[in-house]
């Protein structure tokens, strides 16, 4: 098992409330790290790590003036800022459809929170980032992006697609300030997000179209976050790293 130092090290993560995001607060939390937590989901229990190195808050991501003043709390907090891990998101399925007939305003809400809302936290990190010299972003998009989908949901996929291209832009452009900048693709993943696989039949069933014969935990897509954040990765900018169990090999 690999293990981290983040001793006196902030790291900012969005959709801390569960999932991948709370996966990756709790590694870093564990490794002597300080996180700022933000999600619309109460804080959920049993973190690792001294409370006293956590701010959480509540809100929305969408809303540039709140992301901005709970960074700034954070780095106000903790002295600094070291880390954006941008991992919340919404996958609406039945409402998120075909372009040919999505409700517009859906899409524009979709784009709103998986992607927009990256722009708004790498706004407000960067500039404590240059302050303490460095730092590292990491961007959650999705293998659906990367492929056709007889089912489509095309506002989250066109929107993931995006968070690679904002994510290399930001590598290219901060290279020089020491900031690196990545991004992961994960692929059938049990997160909050897959609420229709709702029996471990169903679970099951799902990991059979993966050739590792089944679906990724948060964990396991945490893990990879973590590294591309830490002094291991770096010599790594500007990468879409797919962690799917090689779904997209078939």
């Amino acid at each position: 098992m690999i293990t981290y130092d983040f001793s006196g090290k902030v790291a900012v993560v969005t959709g801390a409330g569960g999932g991948m995001g709370r996966e990756i607060a709790d590694i870093i939390l564990g490794a002597g790290g300080s996180a700022v937590m933000i999600d619309l989901k109460p804080e959920p229990e049993g973190l690792s790590g001294d409370p006293g190195r956590r701010l959480y808050a509540q809100g929305d991501l969408t809303d540039a003036a709140f992301v901005t003043k709970t960074i700034d709390a954070g780095a106000e907090r903790f002295d600094r800022i070291d880390y954006l891990a941008n991992v919340a998101g919404v996958l609406w399925f039945g409402r998120d459809v075909s372009l040919l007939d999505i409700d517009l305003d859906l899409w524009d809400r979709v784009f709103d929170i998986n992607l927009k809302s990256m722009v708004h936290t790498a706004r407000a990190a960067v500039p404590h980032m240059k302050t303490a010299g460095g730092g590292a972003m990491v961007h959650f998009a999705t293998t659906q992006c990367l492929r056709g989908d007889p089912v489509p949901q095309d506002a989250y996929s066109t929107a993931k697609a995006g968070v690679g291209a904002l994510s290399r832009s930001l590598a290219m452009q901060l290279a020089p300030d020491s900031i690196r900048s990545n991004a992961i693709y994960p692929g059938l993943t049990l997160t909050p997000l897959q609420a229709r696989w709702d029996s471990d039949e169903k679970v099951a069933d799902v990991g059979t179209h993966v050739p590792m014969g089944r679906v990724g935990s948060p964990r396991e897509l945490a893990n990879a976050a973590v590294f591309l954040l830490s002094d291991g990765a770096s010599y790594i900018t500007g990468i879409d790293l797919i962690v799917d169990g090689g779904l997209l090999l078939k």
